[in-house]
C-alpha cells in the first residue's frame, strides 16, 4: 500500500483530514475548536457528509481535488481525542503519514496559520492525545492561530472562551485560509504548503 512522504509530494493513498474540538453545543463557538469548523468548512465546500458516527468519531469519506478523504471529529473531549482519531484511521486503513490534523494554537498570533510536518505536542492536550495513541508524532498538523488573552486569563478559560468581536469578524477569512492550506496539502504536499501559508497572516482582504 502506498504512503506518502509528509515533506513530499502525495500519492493515491486515502488520507484522513481532522479538527480537534470538544463535542457539543456548549464548546461550539469556542477557540478551542476551531479544528472542528475548519473540517465543516471542507465537508460543506466539498459534499462530504460527516453524520456518521461510529468509533467515538463524526467522520464521512468523499472526493476532494480528485483525491480520497476522509473527514472526522472525534468526540471525546480535547485531551482524550486521540483513541477516536486512531480508531477511524485503523478502520479505513490509513497510515499516520497521511493523516492531517488541524488544531488551535495560543503559540501564534490570531490571524497565522502555521503547518508542520511532525513533532511533538508543544503543550496542546489534543495533539498529546493523538501522539500517544498512535505512538509517534508523524503526522501533519495545520497549526491555526487564535493567540494569548491580553486581559492575563488563564489558558484554559481562555481556549475554551468564544471570540471577541474583532476576532470574530476575522474568523470567516481565517477559517477560509486554513481550509486553502488543507487542500494545498492534499494535493501538492506539506512542503508546498508550509512554503505558501507559514509567512503570511489572514486579512480582510485574503
Amino acid at each position: 500500500m502506498g504512503t506518502e512522504d509528509s515533506h513530499g509530494e502525495p500519492d493515491e493513498q486515502v488520507r484522513l483530514v481532522v479538527g480537534l474540538g470538544n463535542p457539543g453545543a456548549k464548546y461550539a463557538a469556542t477557540r478551542h475548536n476551531i479544528g472542528f469548523r475548519v473540517v465543516d468548512r471542507l465537508a460543506a465546500e466539498f459534499g462530504i457528509d460527516i453524520g456518521r458516527e461510529k468509533f467515538n468519531a463524526q467522520f464521512g469519506r468523499g472526493r476532494m481535488i480528485g483525491l480520497d478523504v476522509v473527514l472526522a471529529k472525534p468526540l471525546a473531549y480535547m485531551n482524550l481525542s486521540g483513541p477516536p482519531v486512531r480508531a477511524v484511521a485503523d478502520y479505513f486503513r490509513i497510515p499516520l503519514q497521511t493523516v492531517v490534523v488541524v488544531h488551535d494554537d495560543i503559540d501564534l498570533d490570531y490571524g497565522r496559520i502555521k503547518i508542520k510536518a511532525k513533532g511533538g505536542h508543544g503543550g496542546h492536550n489534543g495533539i498529546r492525545s493523538v501522539i500517544n495513541a498512535f505512538g509517534g508524532g508523524d503526522f501533519t498538523r495545520l497549526r491555526v492561530g487564535i493567540g494569548r488573552s491580553d486581559a492575563g486569563a488563564q489558558v484554559a478559560d481562555y481556549v475554551l472562551d468564544q471570540f471577541t468581536r474583532e476576532e470574530a469578524a476575522q474568523l470567516p477569512h481565517l477559517i477560509d485560509r486554513a481550509r486553502d492550506a488543507v487542500v494545498t496539502i492534499l494535493s501538492k504536499g506539506t512542503k508546498v504548503g508550509m512554503n505558501q501559508f507559514n509567512m503570511k497572516p489572514v486579512s480582510q482582504t485574503d
